[in-house]
């Protein structure tokens, strides 16, 4: 083998296509969804003449109603996946079950605060990252069980949807439901926001193609823990 070839840079198969689909419909879907939300809480159009003829607020509920159906099934096919997908889908990238990936949350953070040159390697989801999104997940629930309670209020007659407003006095009726809505999109959006920044943070730093992989699968320069651990 030649010196060239050995200083290639490995490229490891990371995000499977089902990580990389759920991930684009959820950035999607959140993109839709507070921007309609917004205007549902504060709808600032107004158009000439009778309301029953432009339905401007009510087309704009009926975009925010599939978008959130969008983004409850990719959210449900994320965690699914989390049980069948390949060593950096499943749970053990978000729960920091072994000690290694608990000491690796301290090394992380030590990164972030200039406290460490270099950040610990990994191929999937470094261990701070996937202990927050767990916590993002927590709040991607919160916005589905609220925002069905909240449209099991207006459901029709006979539908599905209805069962929904058993949780209504459990979250403290209507409006606490709204309340809780509003503030976790605000905090996904905080998220969103950071999760951009530490991005492009981490495809300078570590040059790993991190953003490029949610496209294609593929980060280069990372360890292969998949091979390594058949080696084992």
């Amino acid at each position: 083998m030649n010196a060239r070839a050995e200083a290639a840079p490995a490229r490891v198969y990371v995000w499977e296509f089902p990580v990389r689909l759920t991930h684009w419909t959820i950035v999607l879907s959140v993109v839709v969804l507070a921007v309609t939300g917004i205007y549902i809480g504060n709808p600032f159009l107004t158009v000439a003449g009778e309301a029953r003829d432009h339905f401007v607020t009510g087309t704009i509920r009926v975009i925010h109603f599939y978008a959130a159906i969008a983004f409850a099934l990719a959210v449900l096919a994320r965690v699914i996946w989390m049980f069948m997908g390949n060593r950096y889908a499943r749970w053990p990238q978000f729960v920091p079950m072994d000690e290694g990936r608990r000491r690796g949350i301290v090394q992380t953070l030590q990164f972030y605060l200039f406290l460490r040159r270099d950040p610990p390697p990994t191929a999937g989801h470094n261990p701070l990252a996937g202990a927050t999104y767990l916590a993002v997940f927590g709040l991607y629930f919160v916005q589905i069980l609220t925002g069905l309670a909240m449209y099991s209020a207006s459901a029709p007659v006979g539908s599905p949807f209805g069962v929904f407003s058993a949780f209504v006095p459990i979250l403290g009726g209507l409006q606490t439901a709204r309340y809780v809505h509003h503030i976790a999109m605000w905090l996904i959006l905080g998220f969103v926001a950071h999760h951009v920044w530490s991005a492009i943070e981490v495809a300078l730093v570590e040059r790993n193609g991190i953003i490029e992989s949610m496209v294609t699968g593929y980060k280069t320069g990372v360890p292969d823990e998949e091979a390594k651990s058949r080696d084992e």
